[in-house]
């Protein structure tokens, strides 16, 4: 957090990494709303929704009647439309390379042309990529260009995944209870010690997006006002090492009595 701080205050072109689920975008928001840029438009892109034979058309705009389909008049590109702000190009790691060459130019020059056009627009703008990807070795599998590699680490920034936060998943847990209660008509809901256990041993492979679903489930199975590990996602607690703690003890306690199980 400190150090987005830092780099809103830096105007020039940031990348941020992580997995998915992190809040890759949720941070690029941030960053443009406490920079200089605020008052100017946010436009996020996310490069591997769009098709590889739109994408070019879609960031750089079109000039009128360039392709069959296109509008008459022409369309501003999302560069375009972020202009005097911020571009987020989020998954910058699944753009095709014949978009990679063109936002090259983009990135150097701050200059695009669109689609059938002929004169180039200077753009004065900031741009954020992201992708939960190892670039690096995309670039060795080349899939991705080494230059645009080098070109979009202006400034970098990492999020870490969150079983690697610790107490942040509570708190993040208890921001979630507080937002998403309403939706099921419950007021003052808590998570019981044992639940809170069973999140703080969980890995998280969804990162912050997965515990946001996980408390929306825990909200729905919920009776009373406690979140107790039953209201949890079965994988959530059947995972965790306090559960095959238990498991070990109950086949350790079968094999010492030879299988009988009136002894257990």
């Amino acid at each position: 957090i400190e150090l987005a701080k830092k780099a809103a205050q830096i105007d020039t072109t940031l990348f941020i990494s992580g997995e998915s689920g992190t809040g890759k975008e949720l941070f690029a928001q941030a960053i443009h709303h406490a920079s200089d840029r605020r008052n100017g438009p946010f436009v996020a892109v996310n490069c591997g929704a769009i098709p590889d034979n739109l994408i070019t058309s879609e960031l750089f705009g079109y000039e009128g009647g360039s392709f069959t389909g296109a509008d008459t008049k022409g369309k501003k590109g999302k560069f375009e439309q972020a202009n005097a702000g911020t571009i987020f190009l989020d998954e910058i790691g699944d753009m095709p390379l014949d978009a990679q060459v063109q936002l090259l130019r983009a990135l150097d020059e701050k200059v695009i042309v669109r689609v059938g056009g002929q004169q180039p627009i200077h753009l004065d703008i900031r741009i954020i990529a992201a992708t939960h990807k190892n670039l690096l070795e995309e670039v060795k599998q080349g899939r991705f260009r080494n230059d645009l590699y080098y070109r979009i680490q202006g400034i970098q920034l990492c999020l870490p995944p969150l079983r690697d936060r610790g107490e942040d998943i509570l708190l993040l847990a208890n921001y979630y209870i507080k937002k998403l209660s309403s939706r099921f008509n419950k007021k003052h809901v808590k998570l019981s010690e044992d639940a809170s256990s069973y999140l703080l041993e969980y890995n998280w492979p969804g990162n912050i997006r997965e515990l946001k679903n996980t408390i929306q489930q825990a909200l729905f199975n919920l009776d009373d006002e406690v979140i107790f590990p039953r209201h949890l996602p079965e994988h959530i607690c059947s995972s965790s090492s306090k559960q095959k703690s238990e498991k070990d003890k109950i086949i350790e306690a079968i094999k010492k009595e030879n299988g009988h199980m009136t002894c257990v």
